[in-house]
């Protein structure tokens, strides 16, 4: 029965699980800026406005460029994703490790909900050394023609159908996105959107709970916790 399934906690990855402050978006953008100038034969000033017009647009670049340029996205992900340089600048982080070990997960299940391609994802936990604290992840296929990625509502229907779980009130949310939080939160899911110190307070907050730090999650969701102690802050 639906109303008895153990409920799911989905965890954005970039500039969720690692702050903002690593920088790991704006090492991205520039390799994401230098694929819109080579392959559509742009201006470095015409490749960011392209870029983060697709962006605003879509959820992601690579979908605008996929949908308008037949740009092949597995192409794409190896020359911007896999050739970042992350193991220069993600870390284990202990805080981070406690606050998921701390989830009690005979009460919630963990799983990863990211909008990069599996390699990255799968980059991204082992370098923090959690992957093994989650049952699984879903990502944007870009392999998929054609692909989902989140805001869009069929990338949530994706996460659900491949985590387990029928009801909307059963899903708990984690993102730095807003209009990831936004439409999560319309859904009905549990939705918690993640500010970085250095971000400033939305006009309209995304989804009801708002917070700087992950260790907050103890206090909105005390249930799910063996403890509320952070012992170390992430």
């Amino acid at each position: 029965m639906a109303e008895d399934e153990k409920p799911v906690f989905f965890f954005d990855i970039d500039n969720c699980l690692y702050p903002k402050s690593y920088k790991v978006a704006h090492m991205m953008s520039a390799l994401i800026d230098k694929y819109f100038e080579t392959h559509l034969s742009l201006s470095t000033a015409d490749a960011n406005a392209l870029h983060f017009k697709y962006y605003r647009e879509y959820g992601l670049a690579i979908e605008g460029l996929v949908r308008h340029h037949k740009v092949d996205a597995l192409d794409y992900n190896r020359k911007v994703d896999d050739a970042l340089r992350l193991e220069d600048v993600i870390e284990p982080n202990p805080g981070l490790r406690k606050l998921l070990e701390d989830i009690d997960q005979s009460k919630i299940r963990l799983w990863l909900f990211t909008n990069a391609y599996v390699t990255h994802g799968k980059r991204v936990v082992k370098l923090l050394q959690i992957g093994d604290l989650f049952e699984g992840m879903t990502y944007c296929d870009y392999g998929a023609a054609p692909f989902a990625c989140k805001p869009h509502p069929e990338m949530f229907v994706k996460a659900m159908k491949e985590a387990g779980v029928k009801e909307n009130k059963n899903c708990y949310f984690v993102d730095d996105s807003y209009i990831n939080c936004k439409a999560a939160h319309a859904r009905g899911w549990h939705t918690v959107h993640l500010l970085d110190e250095s971000d400033p307070e939305p006009h309209h907050p995304a989804s009801k709970h708002q917070i700087k730090g992950l260790q907050e999650l103890r206090y909105i969701f005390p249930q799910f916790f063996n403890s509320s102690d952070p012992a170390r802050s992430d």
